[in-house]
């Protein structure tokens, strides 16, 4: 699987609250509800259209279970952020030192999983991986615009 870009744009601010929101959380399971319902209500403060809000969601669960559930990371760093009009950017950090690159999926019809990043490549503008300068692991981040 591959990016829909070969470089990334500058990864969020993390000095701006009134722009961007952050959450680390532990790498369990349980942690992505908390991140789907925190990036949901912030999205919503923000007051951005449904669907875009819905898209959102739906991809940092997807990138933060796939943080959980494929590398060795302890806690995870899940942020989202306003990078221009009706634009909206998301990134999920690990703690992943191996610098692995992500697996090309090809999952059946009764496959319960692994379609995680075939649905980020779908919905997002842009997506891809990047070295995080927050946890030193992978930054996997999407771009979304209404």
């Amino acid at each position: 699987m591959s990016p829909h870009t070969t470089s990334s744009p500058q990864l969020l601010d993390v000095s701006s609250p009134d722009l961007t929101h952050w959450l680390e959380l532990p790498a369990h399971q349980s942690s992505v509800r908390t991140a789907r319902r925190s990036m949901d209500a912030r999205l919503t403060g923000w007051r951005l259209p449904r669907d875009l809000c819905a898209d959102a969601v739906l991809l940092v669960s997807e990138l933060a279970t796939n943080a959980v559930r494929h590398t060795l990371s302890a806690r995870i760093l899940c942020g989202i952020g306003l990078v221009g009009d009706g634009r909206v950017r998301l990134e999920v950090h690990d703690h992943d030192y191996t610098g692995g690159r992500l697996p090309r999926c090809e999952p059946g019809p009764d496959d319960e999983g692994g379609r995680g990043l075939l649905l980020v490549e779908q919905l997002a503008d842009t997506w891809g991986v990047d070295r995080s300068r927050l946890t030193g692991g992978n930054a996997v981040w999407a771009t979304l615009t209404a």
